[in-house]
């Protein structure tokens, strides 16, 4: 470690760091959207276009974030359930993280693709913390890049161009992301990019198939996936692209035997398993990599969101046997691996080593679904209910036997919610909460009160009471 190094690397969050008084969160002196923060949205969206739902539901300007906690810009304060939309994990402006991009924010900024020594140190970390033999390396600047790298990597490694995803993915906005994706927009073109396609995923809640005694029958998806290989592409596949959770989809978990089985599946076929971790992994589901619940290493795999605590920095990761892969493929970028975003990366890790929050990570999703599971018995509305570490959803329905999907009750719940203090995320009737792994019990529960209260009104509102 240089001496130029030192005093960052040993910063930790001091004792009590993001602790906050449950009697001053959330704390609400203006009813929000007040008016400082309608005059600033108005005036920036004069100019600045493509918001996001959650954005427009509820125009809120924030001015600063603390931990778990975000203000406003009129000065209410909330308890904060989106972390930037998955990203800032460790809470905002952990003071380790924070001093790390400082430092070489006045040291060295960019230097291309040049070895320094904090990418050193961090390739180093990466091989050390990752399961099995990932030990291949490229950084970037955004998830949808590195998606887009990955597959690049993949079709080098396996000499062929076909990729399939899964129903409801989402994996970015980049034309070969979207392509693999659950979005739709014309500016895309007429159809996906050659080569893309799509399959049913494993839904719990909602199976496609089922056995006779009304379990989900993962083994039918193999062998639809077998099926699919053999009838609908051009036999020129390089392998499966999935999220190991759907986030944008709605926090939708996979039965525990679905992914073993792939990676079986794959192995036996000569196929590659990508696994675009950009929104699962480091600690946001209480491991580093979110496959690692079910013990499967990936060939390839896309990490960013948390990676960096809110610095744009992203990373692919190969196994051994891939890496060379990376040769040939125009691997490196402008912006990513510069000193600051490797800074960001380590820092974060080192964090999430030192503050045992992989750990805590998994218990604040235990807390969260004993708590999630008694609104499922209360409310009419709440079909279903789901957490893995710090991912957590709610799924809201008209009628429990039905399932039919209610999404004028997530619209709802997600202002009301809002208006009393939680800023969180939006997805039609499937309710997104990715609150900071350093998240304190009773302020989560806080937050989870308010969940409640906000699903009662909407139920009052509504006609389910």
């Amino acid at each position: 470690m240089s001496s130029e190094d030192t005093n960052w690397s040993e910063t930790t969050a001091p004792p009590g760091w993001g602790h906050v008084d449950l009697d001053e969160i959330p704390d609400i002196r203006i009813q929000p959207p007040g008016p400082r923060s309608r005059e600033l949205h108005e005036r920036c969206t004069d100019y600045f276009k493509g918001l996001s739902t959650q954005v427009k539901l509820f125009p809120v300007a924030f001015d600063s974030g603390q931990g778990c906690v975000l203000t406003d810009a009129d000065g209410n304060r909330y308890i904060d359930f989106s972390s930037g939309i998955y990203v800032t994990t460790l809470g905002h402006c952990h003071p380790k993280v924070t001093e790390a991009v400082q430092h070489y924010a006045g040291r060295l900024m960019n230097c291309h693709d040049f070895v320094t020594e904090i990418k050193t140190r961090l390739v180093e970390k990466l091989a050390e913390v990752l399961p099995g033999d990932l030990s291949g390396f490229q950084f970037y600047d955004s998830g949808t890049t590195a998606v887009e790298a990955g597959m690049r990597v993949m079709r080098a490694a396996s000499g062929r161009q076909e990729m399939i995803s899964c129903f409801y993915d989402f994996h970015g906005k980049t034309y070969g992301s979207v392509s693999l994706a659950h979005v739709r927009s014309f500016v895309y073109g007429p159809a996906r990019a050659p080569g893309m396609h799509m399959v049913p995923r494993p839904n719990v809640y909602r199976p496609h198939w089922t056995k006779s005694d009304g379990t989900i029958d993962t083994d039918r998806y193999i062998e639809f996936y077998d099926e699919y290989v053999d009838k609908g592409t051009v036999h020129n596949v390089a392998g499966f692209v999935l999220e190991p959770i759907q986030g944008w989809g709605g926090t939708v978990m996979p039965p525990d035997d679905f992914f073993p089985k792939l990676r079986a599946y794959c192995d036996e076929n000569d196929l590659l398993l990508m696994a675009d971790e950009v929104l699962t992994a480091w600690g946001r589901t209480g491991k580093w990599l979110c496959l690692e619940h079910w013990d499967v290493v990936p060939d390839v795999v896309s990490i960013g969101k948390g990676f960096g605590n809110g610095f744009p920095v992203t990373c692919v990761a190969v196994r051994d046997a891939h890496k060379e892969s990376f040769e040939s493929i125009s691997a490196s970028s402008s912006y990513g691996g510069n000193p600051m975003a490797c800074a960001a990366a380590l820092a974060s890790t080192e964090a999430i080593e030192e503050e045992g929050l992989l750990e805590r990570s998994t218990h604040l999703g235990e807390l969260a679904l004993r708590r999630m599971k008694k609104m499922e018995q209360e409310h009419p509305i709440v079909g279903d209910v789901r957490a893995q570490g710090c991912l957590m959803g709610i799924e809201l329905v008209k009628d429990k036997t039905t399932k039919q999907p209610c999404p004028e009750a997530g619209k709802l719940v997600y202002q009301k919610a809002f208006r009393k203090g939680l800023a969180w995320i939006p997805a039609g009737h499937i309710l997104r909460m990715s609150p900071p792994i350093v998240m304190e019990d009773d302020v989560l529960l806080k937050g989870l009160d308010i969940i409640d209260e906000a699903i009662g009104e909407t139920e009052e509102e509504l006609g389910y009471a």
